[in-house]
C-alpha cells in the first residue's frame, strides 16, 4: 500500500484582505490547514517619499513625514527634526522640548490604541474596537486643538514647534491623562479575563528572542521577546533623560506578552506625560535664529528684516551646512531614525528612514510557518504594521 502524497496549495491573503492591515499581501504555503511557508509581498502603497523629499524643502517635507507612520505623526516629525536639528547645530528651547516629548507620548497612546482595538476586532471583539476609538478621538480633538489638525500635524519645526499650546490645551490634557488611567485597567479586565482572547493569543504568534534579535526587530515586538531595548533609555534623545519611566518587557514572545508589553506603554508614556505637564518651562517655543526660524508674527507689522526673513524661510527655506546625520528614537512601533545628507543647499540631497514596521514585518514568517491559518490574523495584528510605514 502507498503512503498518502501530502499536497501543498498555495494561496494569496491580501493584498485586501480586512486582517492584513492594509494593502499588503501574502503567498502563503498550506498543507492543510498549516502553514509550511510564508511570503510577504510589499509595494502596494508604495508612495516614493524618500525619493520625493529630494525636490522639497526642509519644511516642505513634514507634509510628507507625516504620513510615513501616520497614526504617530508626532513622534515621526520628532526623529526627521532631530535629524534636521544634529545638521543645523541648533537645540530647541527648553518649553519646545517639554511639548515635543508631551505630544509624542500622547501620540503614543493613540497609536497603541489602534493596535488594542484593531487586535480585538481581529478576534471579533468589535465592543474593544469601539472603546479604543472613542478614546483615540480625545487624542485628536487635543491634537487639533495645538496643530489645527487632527492627523498629519505639521507642528514640529526645526529649532522647535510652530506655535505654543493654547490655554486650554494643558487643562484638558491633564483630564484625558485621568481618563486614560481608569481606562487602560478597564481593557486590562475585559481582555485578560475574556477566555477567547486568551485562548487565541497565548503562546500564539511565538518570536524567540534570539529570532526577534537576527531579525532587527525593535519595539513593543522586541521588548515582547525579552529584550530590555527602548531608544528612550539606551540612546536618550530630545530631553528624555530627564523623565522618569519604565520599559516593559515580556519573556515569553507570544501575541499575548505583545499585548501586555503595550499595554503597559500606554501606563508609562502617560507617566510620562503627566511629568512633562508638571514641569512645562516657561520661554520661547522656537530658536531665536531667524536663519533658521521663522519670526513672530507680531514682528512683521514692526520690522522689515522680520518680513525679509520670513520671505526668505517661505520660499527658499533653510540651509543646512554640507554632511550627514542619523537620529535614532522610539517610535510606537520601534526605532524609528532618519537619515539626512545635506550638500548645503536648501533641499537634502538623500533622505533615508529606519522604518520598524518594515523591519519588524520580516518576523512574521518565524511567528506563522508549522502553525495553524488561522494564526496568521492573530500574528499580523500582534506585530501592529503600519504599510505607509513598511512601504515609504
Amino acid at each position: 500500500m502507498t503512503a498518502p502524497t501530502r499536497e501543498t496549495l498555495t494561496i494569496n491573503m491580501g493584498p485586501q484582505h480586512p486582517s492584513t492591515h492594509g494593502v499588503l499581501r501574502l503567498v502563503l504555503d498550506l498543507e492543510g490547514e498549516t502553514v509550511r511557508a510564508c511570503t510577504p509581498v510589499m509595494g502596494y502603497l508604495h508612495t516614493g517619499i524618500e525619493k520625493e523629499m529630494e525636490t522639497r524643502t526642509y519644511y516642505q517635507n513634514v507634509t510628507l513625514v507625516d504620513r510615513i507612520e501616520y497614526v504617530a505623526s508626532y513622534l515621526e516629525e520628532m526623529a526627521f527634526y532631530l535629524s534636521v536639528e544634529r545638521l543645523l547645530g541648533v537645540e530647541p528651547p527648553p518649553r519646545a522640548r517639554t511639548i515635543r516629548i508631551l505630544m509624542c507620548e500622547l501620540n503614543r497612546i493613540a497609536s497603541h490604541l489602534v493596535y488594542l482595538g484593531a487586535a480585538a476586532n481581529d478576534l471579533n471583539i468589535s465592543s474593544v474596537f469601539m472603546y479604543c476609538f472613542a478614546d483615540r478621538e480625545k487624542f485628536l480633538d487635543l491634537s487639533e486643538m495645538v496643530s489645527g489638525q487632527r492627523m498629519m500635524p505639521g507642528y514640529f519645526r526645526a529649532g522647535g514647534v510652530a506655535s505654543d499650546l493654547p490655554g486650554e490645551f494643558v487643562p484638558a490634557a491633564r483630564a484625558f491623562l485621568e481618563v486614560m488611567a481608569r481606562r487602560v485597567d478597564e481593557y486590562e479586565r475585559l481582555l485578560s479575563d475574556n477566555l477567547i482572547w486568551r485562548e487565541r493569543t497565548e503562546g500564539i504568534s511565538v518570536l524567540s528572542r534570539e529570532d526577534a534579535i537576527a531579525l532587527c526587530a525593535t519595539g513593543p515586538v522586541l521588548r515582547g521577546s525579552g529584550v530590555a531595548h527602548d531608544v528612550r533609555k539606551v540612546l536618550p534623545y530630545g530631553g528624555y533623560d530627564e523623565f522618569e519611566f519604565d520599559v516593559p518587557v515580556r519573556a515569553g514572545g507570544d501575541a499575548y506578552g505583545r499585548y501586555l508589553v503595550r499595554l503597559e506603554e500606554m501606563r508609562q508614556s502617560r507617566r510620562i506625560a503627566a511629568q512633562a505637564l508638571e514641569r512645562l518651562p516657561d520661554g520661547p517655543v522656537l530658536i531665536a535664529d531667524r536663519k533658521v526660524a521663522l519670526p513672530p508674527r507680531a514682528e512683521l507689522a514692526r520690522s522689515m528684516e522680520a518680513v525679509i526673513h520670513q520671505f526668505k524661510l517661505v520660499s527658499e527655506g533653510i540651509h543646512p551646512p554640507a554632511g550627514d546625520s542619523y537620529v535614532a528614537t522610539e517610535s510606537a512601533r520601534g526605532e524609528k531614525g532618519y537619515y539626512v545628507v545635506s550638500d548645503g543647499s536648501n533641499r537634502p540631497v538623500r533622505v533615508h528612514v529606519r522604518a520598524p514596521s518594515f523591519y519588524n514585518l520580516q518576523t512574521l514568517p518565524a511567528m506563522v510557518i508549522g502553525h495553524p491559518l488561522a494564526d496568521v490574523v492573530v500574528a499580523i495584528a500582534s506585530i501592529d504594521i503600519i504599510l505607509g510605514d513598511v512601504d515609504r
